[in-house]
């Protein structure tokens, strides 16, 4: 979630509430949308580093070595595939505070990827409860 923090400024997750049911979600697969303008290089190492399945995931020194080589290409302007589809904008008019905390939940199921189709699903039931709960509509 660093990564992603780092690349879109601002905290993952900024309009849902942090409780029992985004955390459900991100162990059924959610993740964040990728923000645009981040080199392709970039976007595949952060979607590595959020595999369900911590062996899946690069070591430190993989990803050191692989965060040197996109900063090298980045600066050398050899990286020309840049993610341009989605578009974050800032977060403004939230007043949450974010700090760290340490939920204890019980029965959780086993973290899983969710695929592509399932993740745009999740973004988009989480979009409607957005608007809903800006509307004050509950479901």
């Amino acid at each position: 979630m660093l990564m992603w923090e780092i690349s879109s400024g601002q905290p993952p997750f900024t309009n849902l509430d942090y409780d029992y049911n985004l955390a459900m979600n991100i162990v059924d697969g959610m993740r964040p949308m990728i923000v645009s303008e981040i080199p392709l290089e970039y976007k595949e190492l952060m979607e590595q580093c959020w595999n369900a399945y911590p062996k899946e995931r690069p070591d430190i020194k993989i990803l050191k070595n692989k965060l040197d080589y996109i900063k090298k290409s980045y600066y050398h302007n050899e990286t020309k595939n840049i993610v341009k589809d989605n578009i974050i904008k800032p977060n403004t008019d939230s007043n949450k505070i974010y700090t760290s905390q340490v939920y204890e939940f019980k029965n959780f199921p086993e973290p899983r990827n969710a695929a592509e189709e399932e993740q745009k699903g999740i973004i988009c039931i989480c979009s409607i409860r957005i608007r809903c709960k800006n509307q004050n509509i509950i479901f």
